[in-house]
Formats: C-alpha cells, structure tokens, sequence
C-alpha cells in the first residue's frame, strides 16, 4: 500500500499562486503552508509568500512553485489537496483535508 502524497496542489491553484507572487513582486518566492492555533475550530490553515528553508522543512515542487511546510504542519497536512476556487462571495484557496473530523463553515480552520 502506498502513502498519500504530503500535499498536492491543483493546476488552478499553482496557476493562482504564481500569478498572486507576480503581482506582490515576489515571482522569486514559494509559498510557506502551514496550519497554526486560532480559528473556530482551533486549528487553521495560513498561506504566505516565503523564500527561506527553515530547519525540519519539506520543500516540495509544484510545476516551478515552491512550497515551503515545516515539521509540524506536515502531521496535519498529509494527504491535503489544494485547490482554487473562484465564488461570488470570496476566492481563495481551498483545503480539503482527508485529516479533518470537522471543519468551519469557511473551510479556513478545523479539528483532528
């Protein structure tokens, strides 16, 4: 049996994410993911432009985007996969988490 890939980016949302560096002049950066404390359901996801390794960190290639997950992110990230979404309301990234037992209506933080 094989393990699920730590993290896995859609097409969308690598696309997104370089356009969203270009457009901050960061087309040089990666992405730093990760999951902190804080939200409606204690834990939530944080994405931010990065360009330095950290030690512990996983560095992983998306089509030429680089993202950046430290030690403690990876046990609550394995097997997500990132997506973009256009909506009326809002767009962004979105996580679908095969480690969430529940999650906020936002999709932005939730429990394992």
């Amino acid at each position: 049996m094989t393990a699920p890939p730590l993290v896995t980016f859609r097409p969308n949302a690598i696309a997104h994410a370089k356009e969203l560096l270009t457009r901050e002049g960061k087309a040089d950066h990666g992405l730093r993911m990760g999951v902190r404390g804080g939200g409606c359901s204690g834990l939530e996801y944080f994405v931010a432009p990065e360009n330095q390794e950290k030690k512990g960190d996983v560095i992983l290639d998306f089509d030429g985007l680089r993202v950046f997950l430290d030690v403690k992110s990876q046990l609550f990230l394995i097997g997500t996969e990132v997506d973009w979404e256009d909506g009326v309301m809002s767009s962004g990234f979105r996580f679908h988490n095969p480690n969430a037992k529940r999650s906020c209506s936002c999709g932005e933080s939730f429990t394992v």
